[in-house]
């Protein structure tokens, strides 16, 4: 039976991502295909695409950008680009509501996000009342692993408590990858693109 909810933050319980991205791009005068080609440069260089490093907490917000600089011949206010980021990312409040009323249901729910070390306190300020509505979260930054690495679901099950298995699980995740690995592991997974689909598909998956 599945019981449990497990949310992503950006793009499903707020407005989507590429909105506040588009920032970076107006603000940088860079577009986000130089952009993604000096991620390229830098995984070359390192390893890794830097944006993982990050969502890891193996770098910081600094050491992101400077990086990106190497390669783009660009200079980056990170203090400005956070803000500008943040300023046009919103709440989105039918998930946000749906998710509650799931929890008056009876459901739990875990929140699993792909995130930025430094911007912990932005994020959660965007929803005041999340650890009412989570009763686990589970922040990539702050454990050293990112979705769609499959130890960080198999990690989340773990603070959900003993004997949860991933079949009690259902996902929701705007990215299709992540929504992939959460399959593989046997969970229920709704790539969710817009509220009333998602609604919906939660909803079916759920039994009505």
């Amino acid at each position: 039976m599945r019981d449990i909810l497990i949310s992503d933050f950006g793009g499903v319980l707020t407005t989507p991502l590429a909105e506040s991205l588009h920032a970076y791009q107006e603000e940088t005068r860079v577009s986000m295909e130089e952009l993604g080609m000096a991620m390229a440069r830098s995984a070359e260089e390192h390893g890794d695409n830097p944006l993982f490093f990050l969502e890891r907490g193996e770098i910081t917000e600094a050491e992101f950008w400077s990086r990106l600089e190497r390669h783009t011949g660009g200079s980056f206010d990170v203090d400005r680009l956070r803000a500008l980021f943040f300023d046009r990312l919103k709440p989105n409040p039918p998930m946000i509501e749906f998710v509650r009323d799931l929890r008056g249901r009876g459901l739990r729910a875990a929140l699993l996000t792909n995130n930025v070390r430094e911007w912990e306190p932005l994020w959660r300020a965007k929803l005041p009342d999340i650890d009412e509505i989570f009763e686990v979260i589970v922040d990539s930054a702050f454990v050293g692993m990112r979705k769609p690495e499959p130890e960080i679901y198999e990690l989340t099950l773990e603070r959900l408590g003993d004997g949860i298995k991933p079949a009690d699980c259902l996902f929701v995740d705007d990215i299709e990858a992540n929504c992939d690995a959460a399959t593989r592991l046997g969970m229920t997974a709704v790539h969710y693109r817009d509220n009333e689909q998602a609604i919906a598909a939660i909803e079916s998956a759920l039994g009505g």
